[in-house]
């Protein structure tokens, strides 16, 4: 397995997922966002597998203004704007290869060991 955790030291999923693999012995690769961020090919990808653009925005992130400017402009403008303003992408993502997945989803990580 090849896992990447990409999220914010703050957020408690992120944590969480994080304890999920160490308890396990499952090594992995964290990426914090807030100081590296997603590539706009990796975000795609990750937007592809988990049902698009709009799956992959949090709809509880801080910063509203930048959710409600990307939820109103047009769909070729969003990936932009989402890619300048990570904090509103939903956390954490999980990346094992070409599987990946939003949020806590341990029954999903299971089915990769």
């Amino acid at each position: 397995m090849n896992i990447q955790i990409f999220g914010t030291k703050k957020c408690n999923d992120t944590k969480k997922a994080e304890r999920y693999f160490k308890e396990r012995g499952i090594k992995y690769q964290f990426v914090d966002m807030k100081e590296k961020g997603m590539s706009k090919g990796e975000f795609i990808s990750v937007a592809e597998k988990n049902g698009g653009v709009d799956n992959m925005l949090n709809p509880d992130a801080k910063d509203k203004d930048a959710l409600a400017l990307i939820k109103n402009i047009a769909d070729e403008d969003k990936l932009t704007t989402i890619l300048e303003s990570q904090q509103v992408i939903k956390t954490p993502i999980v990346r094992n290869g070409k599987q990946s997945t939003l949020g806590y989803k341990p029954e999903v990580w299971k089915t990769w060991e």
